[in-house]
């Protein structure tokens, strides 16, 4: 199983025939080359899910938020810190 996490395109590589193969991204300072020949040229500032170097989608914000906040819950229970009331606030809405 791979998991798909979100970065930003921050920049296009080449030009001609490659242009739009190859992005880079960024998430928290780190940046990545990754293959964008799946979806295509997205704008600068666009969310992508990238995995294994490739991205497979485009992530609009409000997907983006849950991600962000499945990630931090994951990453608060390795290290211990886990409280149910802080992380997935969209399954304690009240549906009417």
């Amino acid at each position: 199983m791979c998991l798909s996490i979100p970065k930003r395109v921050v920049e296009w590589e080449g030009s001609g025939d490659n242009a739009g193969d190859f992005a880079w991204v960024e998430r928290d300072g780190q940046r990545e080359r990754i293959n964008m020949m799946l979806i295509g040229p997205q704008p600068v500032g666009s969310w992508v899910l990238t995995s294994l170097g490739l991205a497979k989608e485009v992530v609009e914000d409000e997907q983006r938020q849950l991600i962000e906040d499945a990630l931090a819950a994951l990453a608060a229970s390795l290290e211990g810190d886990f409280d149910p009331s802080q992380h997935f606030q969209d399954l304690n809405r009240s549906h009417d």
